[in-house]
């Protein structure tokens, strides 16, 4: 008891009233973190693997198409599925495409993302902890000032990732509606000099790899599921979803339209990659009319103080010698 009551005594005197408590939480933390170690490098049971191989005939059937449908995801993060993974379908669903949307394919993608939030929140508390006890340098806090030290990096940490996909989907939109115009002029190429719809988004998919990654990516989706055999009709609505840009939506309406009225392809692409420019023009316009607008605060920041000293500083000056005279 009395060596409880030293330790005690010392962790009050050199972390405060809390000591205790922090250093509780911060073992506790530890041994979160090794347990979920040890557990995502726990080998699979054997007697899995024998309950698998002795399942019914329409078990086996139905575990083939589950391991067609989860090849390639990892089998670690297939042990905390039901924690790493919305329940609801919808919610699932959505962060998906979300997920996609800002260029991340992957099977995994969702469960990555709620890994990474729990990872860098605890990471967060980590850091709170140390800047109230190791970079305190003696200060004190009370309960209030503690606990916002200790949760706004969390609550940071933990939003990090959600605000790294907002970001990431708004860039690789606006590339998208860049290349967009330059990718539907080599479709119309393609297709003028005798190639059908899909040989088109093949060469499209190859060719703009190097300037437009992006939206050479997502026609190379197209371009696969096609080949599987997929309908073209949801294959292209499926490509303006996943865009999630107004101008490629647009462009699915009018193929998939061209394809049931019957009309040339060639010349509804060549009428649309047209606009496309041309709202191409527009738009580089309306950003350079912008310009001088948003200009205007800092040239007024950055030139009217230097004049004002240039113009009323000697005047100030005589003034200052006159009245002191």
């Amino acid at each position: 008891m009395e060596f409880l009551t030293t330790i005690n005594d010392m962790l009050t005197q050199n972390l405060g009233e809390f000591g205790p408590l922090i250093i509780v939480g911060v073992l506790g933390l530890v041994m979160v973190l090794v347990a979920v170690s040890l557990m995502m490098s726990q080998p699979e049971d054997p007697l899995k693997k024998l309950q698998r191989s002795n399942a019914a005939p329409k078990k086996q059937k139905k575990s083939k198409k589950d391991q067609l449908r989860n090849s390639g995801r990892n089998e670690q993060l297939e042990k905390f599925a039901t924690f790493l993974e919305p329940k609801n379908e919808e919610e699932l669903s959505a962060m998906q495409l979300k997920l996609r949307q800002a260029g991340y394919q992957s099977k995994d993608s969702v469960r990555f993302f709620h890994f990474a939030q729990f990872a860098l929140g605890i990471i967060g508390i980590v850091i709170g902890v140390m800047l109230v006890t190791v970079f305190a340098n003696g200060q004190e806090f009370t309960t209030q000032q503690t606990l916002i030290r200790v949760l706004l990096p969390a609550g940071a940490g933990y939003m990090l990732p959600k605000y790294w996909i907002t970001r990431r989907v708004e860039e690789r939109k606006e590339a998208i509606t860049s290349g967009f115009p330059d990718t539907l002029d080599l479709m119309l190429v393609c297709v003028e000099a005798g190639q059908s719809l899909d040989q088109a988004i093949v060469r499209v998919a190859g060719e703009m790899k190097a300037s437009y990654p992006d939206i050479a990516q997502e026609f190379e989706v197209v371009a696969y599921e096609m080949k599987a055999g997929k309908d073209k009709n949801t294959v292209l609505r499926d490509f303006g979803t996943r865009c999630g840009v107004q101008d490629v939506n647009s462009f699915v309406t009018v193929m998939i339209q061209s394809a049931t009225f019957g009309t040339s392809i060639a010349e509804a692409l060549r009428v649309y990659a047209g606009e496309m420019r041309d709202k191409r023009v527009m738009r580089a316009e309306e950003a350079a009319n912008k310009l001088p607008t948003k200009m205007t605060l800092a040239t007024m920041m950055l030139t009217v103080p230097p004049l004002l000293v240039i113009l009323v500083g000697p005047s100030a000056n005589v003034i200052s010698e006159f009245g002191s005279k």
